[in-house]
């Protein structure tokens, strides 16, 4: 019979091999001409569009990680709604989505305030509004009472990955978690490793029937945002682990079914992190090319509709823009949609297409 990490002597006291000072050191390295690479775009710079494309798609990530799909366009807008951005769409709120959107920016924007248990209840309350994971009945806003375990396969044929502490330990693993979890850390290289080790401990007390891995990946977020104190989100951790599920699966079981010392995940996990910072190289690109547009347009009049229109391109607009499709989108008369586009095309904000049956448009290089 396996037994787990948690059941050890000595647990939760980890060890560490040497190969994780050298790895950390990178990581931290990485982190740092991040941090120097955005203070130097400006605080001027309009940072909302990084957060709102970073934020949705860690959103759908960490649900993707589950077996869980979202509406895109859902997801997009309620973290727009959350920034203040109008995006133009008009979509009915869903409620699990707004739930985890809600505990995304509550852990990223609010990350210096104390962890508390009514904070994580919270968050999993806001997960499950309607106190139910699918057809199943959860324990919702509150520790788990019952009998956790990992399993895949046909009925019958289970095959247990793991089974968490039983439910009368968790109040107390969780105590010993939390007082952990808010002790000050002194440095940006103490929060990367803490983070490393946040999210394997929490999820080995999987202290919740669901939503486990979708919290303990906020708790990384929410420490990554300590580390690198950023005006906004510039890289998607969740969305790398999710390019990633199959190892960080296999990493994670390992870990959990072996010692104490938990190199192996923490090797893991900061290449991991290395490699989702390594992506903030679109994003910030993407900021570039922003600002050097919007700043053609300084001292010009742009009406909301252009306003509006210029985000919609800058984020996630399906197919060619045609005057037609602005026309709609604005409620506008399509001579009035012309005439939007005109003025933006003499700035060079937009460049013509010709092709088809009819003319399109997109955003200048």
């Amino acid at each position: 019979m396996t037994e787990y990490i948690h059941e050890l002597p000595g647990w939760p006291d980890f060890t560490l091999g040497p190969t994780i000072a050298p790895l950390l050191i990178d990581v931290a390295h990485r982190l740092g001409i991040l941090t120097g690479r955005v203070l130097s775009l400006g605080f001027e710079v309009d940072f909302n569009t990084a957060t709102l494309s970073v934020l949705t798609e860690d959103v759908l990530k960490t649900s993707a990680i589950e077996g869980e799909d979202l509406n895109q366009e859902q997801v997009r807008s309620s973290v727009a709604r959350h920034l203040g951005i109008d995006v133009g769409l008009d979509l009915p709120i869903n409620r699990e989505v707004e739930g985890i959107v809600d505990m995304l920016f509550d852990a990223t924007k609010n990350c210096n305030a104390p962890l508390t248990d009514e904070r994580l209840w919270g968050w999993h309350a806001a997960m499950f509004p309607d106190g139910r994971s699918g057809l199943r009945r959860i324990t919702v806003g509150n520790w788990r009472v019952g009998d956790i375990a990992v399993v895949s396969g046909p009925i019958g044929k289970e095959r247990v990955h793991f089974s968490a502490p039983e439910p009368n330990r968790v109040v107390g693993e969780m105590r010993r978690f939390l007082d952990w979890f808010n002790e000050p850390q002194a440095t940006p290289t103490n929060l990367l490793l803490k983070s490393a080790i946040a999210h394997l401990w929490f999820v080995t007390i999987h202290p919740f029937d669901d939503g486990n891995g979708r919290i303990g990946r906020a708790l990384t977020d929410l420490l990554l945002a300590r580390a690198d104190n950023l005006p906004g989100r510039f890289y998607s951790l969740s969305s790398q682990v999710e390019r990633e599920r199959k190892e960080y699966g296999r990493v994670l079981g390992e870990t959990q079914a072996g010692t104490l010392d938990v190199t192996l995940w923490v090797e893991w996990y900061l290449r991991c992190l290395g490699r989702a910072i390594d992506s903030s190289e679109d994003v910030l690109r993407k900021i570039a090319w922003k600002t050097r547009l919007w700043n053609r347009l300084v001292g010009v009049s742009v009406n909301d509709r252009q306003r509006l229109m210029l985000d919609k391109l800058f984020g996630a607009f399906v197919g060619k823009l045609t005057a037609e499709k602005w026309a709609k989108i604005t409620k506008v008369s399509k001579p009035t949609a012309v005439r939007d586009i005109n003025q933006l095309l003499e700035h060079d904000v937009l460049v013509r297409e010709e092709g088809g049956r009819s003319t399109s448009y997109r955003l200048a290089d």
